[in-house]
């Protein structure tokens, strides 16, 4: 027995109302459809649930019983829904963003700092991930990459500005293995390695004017974060090769020094991407509002 809970809704509106007019006024439909509606789902269950008259009509003990049980669950479901309203209506709930760590580090966690004041009703969730994942399979509402590592049928916007990367090491460092003037001088340096998620070790991209190459640097020490990196540099364990983000605050109090820098090329920015906009809540669209604002 499969019951329409659109005729369960009608009976109990019937009920409320007062009458079959009543209720066909509140739904915006004609009488004889309120009648369909009540014809079918005594004819379902097989029972009679309103004793009803040209003048009157009154439930029978089979309608008192459905109803007596009917009211809380159409409750929940009506307060379901207007939950559901104010998401689509009021920015509430909780935004799920999947990124890599220096697009969290730089640019996410201040949007969202900053999102999260103006928003008090929301919640965000950013989890650091370097891997190409689905973002849809695993529950984000949104993620993070450079503009060739998104995913088909995805809709993306700039996140923040163009990215560079700096090499750098301590000055002591330098001083006691001289300071490389090209990116083959690297070559006998202790270079800190940085190794992906996946096990990858990272390549070193450089790029001066029409030339361009790629090394794989050589070093005694391989970590797997570019804070690692700083730490290491700064300790005067190598020459690092992380974001200028990162390393712009120690290159300015003369705790790290930068080389190469004509040799350093500048990259895209970082992309903010999700599903097809349609059916957003109100949270996402405020957020991609602060990010448009932010890249302009």
């Amino acid at each position: 027995m499969t019951v329409r809970l659109d005729h369960l809704e009608v009976f109990a509106l019937v009920v409320r109302a007062g009458g079959f007019r009543a209720a066909a006024a509140a739904r915006g439909v004609s009488q004889s459809v309120i009648s369909q509606a009540i014809r079918g789902l005594e004819q379902t269950l097989g029972i009679r649930l309103l004793n009803r008259t040209t003048r009157s009509m009154a439930l029978t003990e089979a309608g008192e019983r459905l109803l007596e049980r009917l009211r809380p669950a159409l409750d929940d479901i009506n307060s379901a829904l207007v939950e559901l309203d104010r998401l689509r209506e009021e920015p509430s709930g909780t935004l799920r963003i999947n990124a890599p760590g220096p697009a969290v580090d730089h640019i996410l966690c201040p949007l969202a700092f900053a999102f999260m004041k103006a928003h008090p009703a929301v919640k965000i969730e950013i989890v650091s991930d370097a891997a190409i994942i689905d973002i849809v399979e695993h529950g984000f509402d949104a993620g993070v990459r450079f503009g060739q590592q998104l995913q088909q049928d995805m809709i993306a916007v700039p996140l923040g500005r163009p990215l560079r990367y700096a090499i750098v090491a301590s000055a002591d460092y330098l001083n006691e293995r001289g300071r490389p003037g090209t990116p083959s001088d690297l070559i006998g340096h202790d270079c800190i390695r940085r190794r992906y998620p996946g096990g990858a070790l990272a390549d070193w991209a450089f790029q001066k004017g029409d030339e361009s190459l790629q090394i794989t640097p050589e070093g005694r020490l391989t970590l797997s974060s570019a804070h690692q990196e700083l730490q290491a540099a700064i300790a005067g364990q190598g020459i690092a090769h992380v974001f200028e983000d990162y390393a712009r605050s120690h290159i300015a109090d003369g705790s790290l020094v930068e080389v190469l820098a004509d040799w350093s090329p500048r990259l895209p920015s970082w992309f903010l991407y999700y599903p097809d906009k349609r059916h957003q809540s109100a949270a996402m669209r405020a957020f991609l509002e602060m990010v448009r604002q932010s890249a302009r």
